[in-house]
């Protein structure tokens, strides 16, 4: 994708995103800023205006949302204004079970880490198509090849709906690519309450937001549908999606069993 071009960030001012945020600055390309806190927005787009020389445009938005998605979505839509590559990162970890009372929680992460992608992607897309160029990344997870809960089908959505979006694109211009990293060293367990969980997973299956936001970029640049940042990770999803599901279901308890502990 080429200098000079705008991209869209959602969940902007942390982890990944921040991450991505700031090599496509690097790269040369005007951002737009999404995330619901307005305070660390402002601060990330003058900090970024002011290192890279790039102009920074900041869209408060909470994505369980509906009206906010809808805003979000008009941005996309603006030819005055073009959105040229849209990151669909915002989403969170969470620890609603799918058997508890209060499902709360659950529908948030539905609202922000699927329809929320769904729509904005669409509307991302029906903008680039006659321009005959774009790209539109979306964070899933290699979560989406095992069936670990709530998360798992959460992001599953995720990681199919763009399979199917980049299949409608083909031809276009356009591409779509599901970003499916494993554990990366973010704030994004502390955060979810998961510290206990993330401080058993070795060091060697950990990945640098940098370098996963770089393999990311590098692939959507490809035009790949799926990026799965490190050879580990790769060969990861290799074998899951190959072995028989009932070592996927075994897999899957232990994991949600150690969730739990």
């Amino acid at each position: 994708m080429q200098r000079n071009t705008t991209a869209l960030v959602t969940g902007a001012t942390a982890g990944i995103g921040a991450e991505f945020a700031r090599q496509l600055a690097v790269r040369g390309h005007d951002l737009v800023l999404v995330a619901r806190d307005a305070a660390r927005l402002d601060a990330l787009a003058a900090d970024l205006a002011a290192r890279y020389r790039v102009r920074c445009e900041v869209l408060a938005a909470d994505l369980s949302v509906r009206g906010d998605v809808d805003r979000v979505a008009e941005r996309l839509d603006s030819t005055t204004e073009p959105i040229h590559i849209l990151i669909n990162n915002a989403g969170f970890g969470f620890t609603t079970t799918l058997t508890d009372a209060d499902t709360g929680e659950l529908e948030r992460a539905v609202d922000v880490m699927a329809l929320a992608p769904m729509i904005l992607g669409g509307a991302a897309a029906r903008a680039m198509v006659p321009r005959g160029s774009g790209q539109i990344v979306t964070v899933a997870s290699l979560s989406a090849w095992v069936t670990q809960g709530a998360y798992s089908a959460v992001k599953s959505f995720a990681k199919v709906w763009s399979e199917g979006l980049a299949g409608e694109l083909a031809g276009t211009g356009v591409t779509a690519t599901a970003l499916c990293p494993g554990w990366v060293t973010t704030e994004f367990h502390d955060r979810a309450g998961l510290t206990g969980q993330a401080t058993s997973i070795p060091r060697w299956a950990w990945v640098s937001p940098q370098r996963c936001v770089r393999e990311a970029l590098r692939d959507a640049d490809k035009g790949r549908i799926l990026s799965l940042p490190t050879l580990p990770w790769k060969l990861a999803a290799f074998a899951l999606q190959h072995a028989p599901r009932s070592i996927v279901h075994a897999l899957s308890r232990r994991l949600t069993a150690a969730k739990a502990t």
